[in-house]
């Protein structure tokens, strides 16, 4: 157990583009979609060697907290964080580590998406072994996936040759997802990392450079964590949260800073951000088809099926397509295209929000 050593999993979003699975309501971190248990429970597990419960934290929106607690019923209760809007996960981790802070102001903090399917989890916490001891060096810390393919899908880190500590290397800077060209050319560079969004550092070294960086911002959410435990400043917490600019840690922080250090790992790693990375979770048969629930194929190859209705779905002569049913809705899209689930949602969102 590494003593002082706090994770932070910042549990937001409605994976839209895993439409009609996953919803607003039903977000796909907290789907038992592996062996029964949520992409959530999973990332809790990862991290139980570094972090006991009571060192675990969520934030979330309210809409979620009951069902996080029923899925984590070991973690306290005052560590499941409830943010009345979503702001991004500059704010949402800048808010933790200020509340972690007062009751451990040496404290090493790892954040972890809650939403994000890790195959060798040997692997990984390995890698997070390497990522804290760099982190007690002083120095910010991400976790980068080495890449297996030209993804256009993913934002990228170019790390250095230079190593900061062994297996740890001094980074040059975050970059935006890429077309397929450029893509292709990080995968041949072999400096290029997957940013899956695993930071680890010293919560005193974080919070002065966030400060450096966005100090109205800054101030603002020390406001906030100043009256986060008083039942009296609730409303006054809500008003000035809601005034908060939307940030992510990358853009808010880690695009900002001279120098940081990158771990690569290869740990099977995915963020399952849509139907076409979704076959990633589920056993594919000799065409490579994954599928959920009754299936009769013939002379299908690549698709995807998850099927919750009590009748088979056939499939005949198709290929690289998911096909989702459900009983409210039934999505069928190519797989190369599955990216643009996330425009019928926004017309549903619009002509039909009781099915978002």
């Amino acid at each position: 157990m590494y003593r002082d050593f706090y994770t932070v999993i910042p549990a937001g979003g409605a994976g839209t583009r895993l439409w009609p699975l996953s919803r607003a309501h039903r977000p796909k971190f907290l789907l038992p979609l592996i062996g029964g248990r949520s992409l959530l429970q999973l990332t809790a597990q990862r991290v139980e060697p570094f972090s006991p419960p009571d060192r675990i934290y969520t934030v979330s929106g309210a809409a979620h907290l009951a069902s996080i607690a029923r899925q984590l019923p070991e973690l306290p209760e005052q560590n499941l964080l409830v943010e009345p809007g979503m702001r991004g996960t500059g704010t949402a981790i800048t808010l933790a580590a200020l509340l972690i802070a007062r009751r451990d102001p040496e404290a090493i903090m790892g954040s972890f998406a809650a939403d994000h399917k890790i195959g060798d989890t040997a692997a990984f916490r390995r890698a997070l072994a390497s990522a804290i001891e760099s982190a007690n060096e002083g120095y910010l810390t991400t976790i980068g996936i080495e890449p297996d393919r030209p993804e256009t899908g993913y934002g990228y880190i170019e790390r250095s040759d230079d190593r900061a500590l062994p297996g740890a290397y001094f980074a040059h800077r975050f970059v935006e997802k890429p077309d397929l060209a450029t893509a292709e050319q990080f995968l041949a560079n072999g400096r290029y990392l997957w940013n899956a969004s695993m930071f680890v550092w010293r919560i005193d070294v974080f919070l002065s450079e966030f400060e450096r960086a966005q100090p109205e911002l800054f101030a603002a959410l020390q406001r906030i964590a100043d009256w986060w435990e008083d039942d009296r400043r609730q409303e006054d917490i809500e008003r000035a949260w809601l005034d908060l600019p939307v940030t992510t840690i990358d853009q808010g922080l880690m695009e900002h800073v001279d120098r940081f250090v990158v771990v690569p790992v290869e740990m099977g790693w995915s963020d399952i951000g849509d139907w076409k990375g979704f076959s990633e979770l589920v056993e594919a048969d000799a065409d490579a088809n994954c599928f959920q629930g009754e299936v009769i194929a013939e002379e299908a190859n690549r698709c995807v099926v998850w099927s919750e209705q009590d009748r088979p779905v056939a499939l005949v002569g198709v290929e690289n397509l998911a096909i989702i049913d459900l009983a409210d809705a039934l999505l069928v899209v190519d797989r190369e295209k599955a990216q643009n689930v996330r425009a019928i949602v926004s017309k549903l969102e619009r002509e039909r929000p009781d099915l978002t």
